[in-house]
């Protein structure tokens, strides 16, 4: 008798968005196979035309609610660099710190809330509550570390009201620093706590690997989030972030509403897991030992891996913040008013999202108004990768189960953290 799989995921659950999975086979002839984005282009870059340089970090915050710090912070940074405004060493230690909480949150609400059920064959954190009220209290105070961190630092946990072009509208107070290190520092046996969960679960971990390029940005001798350029596992170089469209090299296809990227290959992979295979070297030395206790080891080619990645980024950022905010205090917190003379220019900027790689492009008039902007964003760079690791991986377990094909295919799709409807970006609309 045929066998027949026909796979119709309508909307993955516990993403971001809406994406979709269709697979249909015959007696193991693969005739259809697609990952599928739905999601209505939004058109920010449009939004932004015509506004003062100071409104843009307002507007781009709301592409995503979960990493809106993160779009603040490269529109800013790349305003910055458009139009040569200074910034202090203070500002810059407070940024990170600030980006350091988005960091936190978002990969604790990602690997806690949405790929731990899959881990234990639940279809939602709920039933966990009943079963492992250890661990869900433990995530949970580790969510709320991360939305604390924003708040404190960036005056409120989605879209950031201090952050502006030439530092803070509003600095945190040494009380606010010394409060968040107490918090960090009692998070540290939290994070121990998680990754053995993590590492007890590791068996639910699917075993599939597919040769990958890997891009992030590099900034040797840091393990690097906030500043660098972009670098690849594929070669030795080395691209400014000024040049970033020749790295995503963004194109369209029929059955996404978002745009793909390719560099070298036909895909790559931004991310935690990208971050890690090409800074490992630099990791702080709680996160590098949490990294070996998980067997996460430079080279990994496994994208579900990028969770655990995540788990050890998460050790990363807590024990650089404890850092940061002693270097703040110990130079003492002066306020400094941002100040900008206007001119006219072009910049562009990176920084790492929890998602992975994120471009900002703009162009400003001699009166400081936007006439153009370009806005990659990680997940739009990941969907030629969640493709081809599709059309790798369904043909090794085509002939199981049809309900077995579909977890695993939405678990790769939720290992990538994907924020999809932030990725449906169109550029150069003509109406005809």
């Amino acid at each position: 008798m045929s066998k027949t799989v026909d796979i119709h995921v309508h909307h993955v659950t516990r993403v971001e968005g809406h994406g979709n999975i269709r697979v249909r086979a015959t007696d193991g002839v693969i005739e259809k196979l697609e990952w599928q984005v739905p999601e209505a282009p939004r058109f920010f870059e449009a939004m932004v035309r015509g506004r003062k340089y100071e409104d843009i970090q307002t507007v781009v915050s709301r592409i995503c609610g979960i990493c809106s710090v993160t779009h603040s912070l490269a529109a800013i940074k790349a305003i910055e660099n458009a139009m040569d405004i200074p910034i202090s060493t203070q500002t810059d230690r407070l940024r990170i710190l600030t980006h350091y909480g988005e960091q936190l949150e978002s990969h604790i609400l990602h690997v806690g809330y949405l790929v731990t059920p899959d881990l234990l064959g639940q279809k939602s954190v709920v039933p966990l509550v009943g079963s492992h009220p250890d661990v869900v209290n433990v995530v949970i105070d580790l969510h709320r570390l991360g939305n604390l961190m924003m708040e404190k630092l960036a005056g409120r946990k989605t879209h950031p009201v201090r952050l502006v072009p030439g530092g803070f509208a509003m600095l945190p107070t040494a009380h606010d620093l010394r409060q968040l290190k107490g918090e960090l520092v009692a998070a540290v046996p939290k994070l121990e706590a998680l990754a053995e969960v993590v590492a007890n679960l590791a068996g639910g971990v699917p075993h599939f690997s597919r040769e990958t390029e890997f891009v992030a940005l590099v900034n040797a001798p840091t393990y690097p989030f906030y500043h660098g350029d972009v670098g690849t596992t594929d070669s030795d170089e080395i691209v400014s972030v000024l040049d970033f469209e020749n790295v995503v090299n963004e194109y369209v296809v029929a059955h996404s509403t978002a745009k793909w990227s390719k560099w070298h290959r036909d895909s790559y992979m931004v991310g935690a897991l990208a971050r890690f295979n090409l800074n490992a070297d630099y990791l702080a030395p709680l996160a590098k030992k949490t990294a070996s206790a998980l067997g996460l080891e430079q080279g990994c080619c496994n994208p579900y891996m990028n969770s655990v990645a995540q788990v050890v980024e998460s050790v990363q950022v807590v024990e650089r913040s404890i850092e940061l905010i002693d270097e703040i205090l110990t130079a003492g917190i002066e306020y400094q008013r941002p100040e900008a003379i206007i001119q006219a220019g072009c910049g562009a900027a990176a920084v790492e999202a929890p998602r992975g790689i994120l471009f900002h492009r703009y162009e400003f008039d001699e009166n400081g108004i936007c006439v153009r902007a370009n806005i990659s964003i990680p997940t739009n760079q990941n969907h030629a990768n969640i493709q081809k690791d599709f059309e790798e991986m369904v043909p090794q377990i085509i002939d199981q189960d049809q309900d077995h094909i579909r977890q695993q295919m939405e678990m790769l799709v939720r290992a990538y953290d994907p924020c999809i409807s932030c990725s449906t970006h169109y550029l150069d609309v003509e109406f005809v």
